[in-house]
């Protein structure tokens, strides 16, 4: 059993940076990838970023060169970096894990991007 808590949802003006944070306890040692999914209103469920244990990433193609997933192994804890952020990012984030094939996720948090 694995739970992730989000933190770091915000209103933020075009342009700004945001950094979110989510934080697994429980069956962690279970987990072989985390990463962030984001949905928009009237929109699908998107995969934003993802990490695995070894560190390898993947990005969506509306993102590269403006997010950045990191991990931190020591404190069960991954972040996404936001930068030069747009209207089109506002959206409800959305914590994932894999654990030996098991998807969990956690209650999301609201990034609203506006002027």
């Amino acid at each position: 059993q694995v739970q992730l808590v989000e933190s770091g949802g915000d209103l933020v003006q075009p342009g700004g940076s945001l950094r979110l944070s989510c934080r697994a306890s429980g069956s962690i040692f279970s987990i072989n990838a985390m990463g962030w999914y984001r949905q928009a209103p009237g929109k699908e469920r998107e995969l934003v970023a993802r990490i695995t244990r070894d560190r390898s990433t993947n990005y969506a193609d509306s993102v590269k060169g403006r997010f950045t997933i990191s991990g931190d192994n020591a404190k069960n804890t991954v972040y996404l970096q936001m930068n030069s952020l747009k209207p089109e990012d506002t959206a409800d984030y959305y914590c994932h894990a894999s654990a030996y094939g098991v998807a969990y996720w956690g209650k999301g948090t609201l990034v609203t991007i506006s002027s």
